[in-house]
């Protein structure tokens, strides 16, 4: 959902995503050509976040909404400031929304589309560095979700 508003004021972003997991705590990574990210896009008119979420994860993985659980305690969200290529490097005001899914069987495929590969980490084997900044406060809210 990108919106205009009054001059002035910085355009809207809205991004959705899934946090996916496998039974032995093992989370799903889009590879990047410079990083890590989540399976997750912008918001388009009419959708709800969770819709969003799911119509991303099926777009970019191959995974449908009937091969998750979502956890329906966990909300992840976070508003930033990033300088937007789209939008011929205006600086926006984007708001990310991740959910928490669990894959329903480990024998599910992932089939990247529109990322290189995607990869399988554990809390342990990612560490904070340039290739994940983006997600490291989810990493970190995620560790503390699931640790309660």
């Amino acid at each position: 959902m990108a919106t205009t508003s009054a001059v002035g004021e910085l355009r809207q972003v809205k991004s959705c995503g899934f946090f996916v997991m496998r039974s032995n705590q093992s989370f799903l990574l889009m590879k990047h050509k410079n990083r890590y990210d989540l399976p997750k896009g912008h918001m388009e008119p009419g959708e709800t976040e969770q819709q969003t979420a799911l119509r991303e994860l099926l777009e970019e993985t191959g995974i449908k909404s009937s091969d998750i659980d979502i956890d329906p305690h966990f909300h992840f969200e976070q508003t930033y400031f990033p300088i937007y290529k789209r939008f011929g490097g205006e600086k926006v005001q984007k708001t990310l929304v991740i959910f928490l899914a669990r894959l329903k069987s480990d024998s599910i495929q992932v089939v990247p589309t529109e990322h290189p590969n995607f990869e399988w980490h554990t809390c342990n084997s990612l560490q904070p560095s340039k290739e994940t900044k983006n997600i490291d406060e989810l990493l970190h809210k995620i560790q503390a979700y699931l640790n309660q």
